[in-house]
């Protein structure tokens, strides 16, 4: 019998075909979600999209409700389903609870945490502040409207979310805030997707929402590369150069 000759172009076919296919290995990554956090929406991101826009990436910014953790899951996803391929998923603040079950999702190549909460299963983001409360918080920042909802009080804003920014930025931002749902803070979390995706975390060090300590212990959990820039929680308005570094960073790591 003669010897079987496999056509070294069959043969690389069926190498592929037998490999398992992923998003993250399919292309580079040049596909950016965001989750903004409580209390903002997604305007405030405008610099850091025009930044990664600019260095070729595509940018889509979810403005999810927050109703609940499970409608703010919900329409990451249907973001997400849009997406053209492998994409970085970014969220801040309440937004790490978000992208830590949205980023289940097979778009999702790398998770980047921005002054957020990077929670464990079965974690809340009212368990994680309770462990490490910010030292000298302002007393009652957070109100409740009668039916369920949580805001900054105005004049606690600037100190408690914006120190770093221009008085009037601060003052508008107030101003203009979503409420959230305080179900979506007592809502314990579900599986992560840090425990099988790569991540990255930004901390605040000067952030008056969130103990910085705190988002280092996360981070160093999750096993997330860490960096830390001097901000205030609204990072993402007050050092937007930082942030994209980050974002870029992440991108290019899980690309192929």
């Amino acid at each position: 019998m003669l010897p079987c000759k496999f056509p070294a172009a069959l043969f690389g076919l069926a190498l592929s075909l037998a490999a398992p296919w992923s998003p993250a290995a399919a292309a580079p990554v040049k596909s950016v979600v965001i989750v903004h956090g409580a209390f903002a929406d997604g305007s405030g991101w405008r610099t850091v999209s025009d930044i990664l826009t600019a260095k070729g990436y595509a940018v889509s910014i979810v403005q999810q409700p927050l109703t609940s953790l499970g409608d703010d899951v919900a329409a990451t996803r249907r973001v997400l389903s849009l997406q053209p391929g492998p994409t970085v998923l970014v969220g801040h603040s309440y937004g790490g609870m978000v992208i830590s079950e949205a980023g289940n999702d097979s778009h999702v190549a790398a998770l980047v945490y921005v002054a957020a909460f990077e929670p464990d299963t079965g974690e809340s983001i009212a368990k994680l502040a309770e462990s490490k409360p910010v030292a000298g918080a302002a007393p009652g920042a957070v109100k409740a409207t009668a039916d369920g909802y949580l805001y900054l009080d105005p004049p606690a804003f600037a100190g408690a979310f914006a120190a770093d920014l221009p008085p009037a930025d601060a003052a508008f931002l107030a101003r203009s805030q979503v409420f959230a749902a305080k179900a979506a803070f007592t809502t314990p979390a579900g599986d992560p997707a840090w425990k099988s995706k790569p991540s990255w975390a930004l901390v605040a060090t000067a952030d008056r929402s969130i103990n910085p300590e705190l988002e280092l212990e996360m981070a160093r959990r999750a096993g997330s590369h860490v960096r830390s820039v001097e901000a205030s929680h609204a990072v993402y308005a007050a050092k937007p150069e930082a942030v994209a570094a980050l974002i870029v960073e992440a991108a290019e790591a899980v690309s192929h």
